[in-house]
């Protein structure tokens, strides 16, 4: 089983509007919603990849009613501890006004106390000792712990457990603290973790801290670090639909290659297509397996080798 931990789970909005007129009402034309957050994300990719998913997050209200009820017809185990509010909602534009287009407005979402917390953390701790792999992706509501991530981790290691961690900011440079397996970065978080955004240098700060890296690159694809290979995987597509969730689909898709065992190529490989396979589709976060096992023929690679 993969447990995907995302403890600030939201509705991910689709809102078109033509423009934004700033100091006037502005109206949305419509709505389209989907469930949303990165461990949400990586649960129903997981799910769809034909794995056996389990979702545990913080839930709040309606909201967060409404994205267990989402994912559980998704197949996908539900789990976690209830809040106080309600869950948020990510609104990104639709509009035919380029500027405007895929801008992002983000509510905060609830609070977490002391209590919530060390609920969640025992809950946490329990639905580890089901799991093969854990992936532990996105922010957490306001007045967690600035390491919860990092004690997260502990626990897992504890129980030999493998970590994928993909987050920013205090609860990442928490979470280097320790070694732990897995690590997803994209080229804006490397760079301001290393100061560059090549994985070499990052292999450099990092000293073997995290086992497999996985660094994304854009146009460029994946670069992944793992076992004394640097592996460049990419996919030409020609027409993208959206990229929203592409990152958190790539975490799905090493995460079930790590999961089935596979080599250090056919992981980057599946990566990579998990992450395409999501730019074909309109819905928010959510790729199709079909589309997957079409891509992986076609992913174009070159293997490096590297020392710590």
């Amino acid at each position: 089983m993969i447990l995907s931990v995302c403890p600030n789970p939201s509705i991910d909005c689709y809102a078109w509007l033509e423009k934004i007129r700033p100091g006037e009402v502005n109206r949305f034309e419509r709505l389209q919603e989907f469930p949303g957050g990165k461990g949400v994300h990586i649960a129903m990719a997981i799910a769809e990849l034909g794995g056996e998913s389990c979702l545990f997050g913080n839930w709040a209200g309606n909201s967060g009613d409404w994205i267990k009820k989402q994912c559980s017809e998704r197949n996908i185990k539900i789990s976690g501890i209830e809040l106080d509010g309600n869950n948020r909602k990510c609104y990104t534009l639709r509009s035919l006004v380029s500027k405007f287009n895929n801008t992002e407005f983000l509510e905060p979402g609830p609070e977490m106390n002391n209590s919530n917390w060390k609920t969640f953390k025992k809950k946490f701790e329990i639905n580890a000792e089901k799991a093969d792999v854990i992936c532990l992706s996105g922010s957490w509501p306001s007045r967690a712990p600035k390491d919860a991530y990092f004690q997260f981790i502990e626990i897992a290691k504890k129980q030999r457990k493998r970590s994928i961690l993909d987050c920013t900011g205090n609860q990442l440079l928490e979470a280097l603290k320790t070694p732990f397996f897995g690590l997803h970065l994209n080229e804006e978080e490397a760079f301001n973790l290393c100061g560059s955004n090549e994985i070499r240098d990052l292999l450099k700060v990092l000293k073997g801290q995290v086992e497999l890296i996985a660094l994304t690159k854009g146009k460029e694809g994946l670069w992944m670090a793992y076992k004394g290979k640097i592996i460049k995987a990419n996919i030409k597509i020609e027409k993208i639909i959206s990229t929203v969730g592409s990152g958190d689909c790539l975490t799905a898709g090493i995460a079930r290659a790590v999961e089935q065992g596979l080599n250090p190529l056919a992981i980057a490989s599946y990566g990579v297509a998990c992450g395409a396979a999501n730019c074909l589709n309109e819905d928010l976060g959510i790729l199709q397996k079909q589309d997957v096992e079409k891509l992986l023929p076609k992913v174009e690679y070159k293997i490096e080798e590297y020392e710590y």
